[in-house]
């Protein structure tokens, strides 16, 4: 069976921009010397996560995409020979902004980019006033390496965007992540999120029959924990292999992507959709 190889890179946030991608270069090349061909960084991997509050001057960490950061990292990808997934903040234009994953080939291309629709106003997590929802629709890209599906965080939890992105012929979901604790929620509630948020995402690889690739931070920004813990699940829900909670780490993971096809064929899930009934989807919510 055809082997694809993740590198999911799970790290802390760094002092400047510069820092962090100087330090992703040689993380990335680390990955690619241990096999892996796919490379997914976390979430906004080239700032703290600067969401916990509203200022308006740290728009000025966004730039365009394609732009530096993508032509920085092109040679990188066509050089070792890996696909490249960069998660970044992204200037569109005058007060325009959004929270954008970049696809970068084996051979250096840009292939495109998905831009965050589900954007989340929590305590701690303040995006709405900073990220406009994506329009790109739920993108898939034929990479050198297999077909992918990209969804940023907060998208993890709707099952409608796993599925459309499957619908497409992902192979692959990656999930670009950042996602703690908050120190006043931990004791009473910290489990339990954790939980809710694997649970939900091993289901969507069970119910679209692929596999599923969560890389979050790590590390203590101010009163959040991100609680790392990025992980492979496959087409049954599995969890093939996750890091650490509180450590910096590469998670390389060799997938057989034809199992895939071997899940989908006994577990037809798709064949099965009742399409004809699923139009309310498309509403609000169901008080009429």
């Amino acid at each position: 069976m055809p082997v694809v190889t993740l590198g999911l890179i799970q790290s802390k946030a760094f002092s400047s921009s510069e820092e962090a991608l100087r330090e992703h270069e040689q993380r990335i090349h680390a990955a690619a010397a241990q096999g892996a061909q796919v490379i997914c960084l976390q979430e906004l991997f080239l700032t703290p996560y600067f969401c916990k509050r509203e200022e308006t001057a740290l728009f000025d960490l966004a730039e365009p995409v394609p732009g530096p950061t993508t032509r920085a990292l092109e040679p990188l990808a066509a050089e070792l020979g890996v696909v490249i997934i960069a998660s970044l903040f992204e200037k569109r234009g005058p007060g325009l902004y959004h929270n954008t994953a970049a696809v970068i080939d084996a051979d250096g291309r840009y292939l495109g980019k998905y831009r965050k629709h589900h954007i989340p106003e929590d305590p701690g997590f303040n995006e709405k006033f900073y990220f406009t929802p994506g329009d790109l629709g739920y993108r898939v890209w034929d990479t050198r390496h297999g077909r992918i599906g990209v969804l940023i965080c907060w998208d993890q939890w709707y099952p409608e965007a796993a599925r459309l992105a499957a619908l497409a012929g992902a192979e692959i979901l990656f999930y670009p992540t950042a996602i703690g604790w908050l120190a006043s929620e931990k004791a009473e509630l910290g489990a339990a999120q954790h939980c809710a948020w694997e649970t939900v995402q091993r289901g969507h690889a069970v119910a679209n029959g692929c596999f599923v690739a969560a890389v979050n931070r790590t590390g203590i920004e101010e009163e959040t924990e991100f609680w790392g813990q990025s992980f492979v699940a496959d087409p049954y829900g599995r969890i093939v292999a996750r890091a650490a909670v509180d450590a910096e780490e590469n998670l390389i993971v060799p997938i057989e992507t034809q199992e895939v096809e071997d899940f989908r064929r006994i577990w037809p899930f798709f064949r099965d959709r009742r399409i004809d009934t699923y139009a309310p989807l498309t509403k609000r919510y169901l008080d009429e």
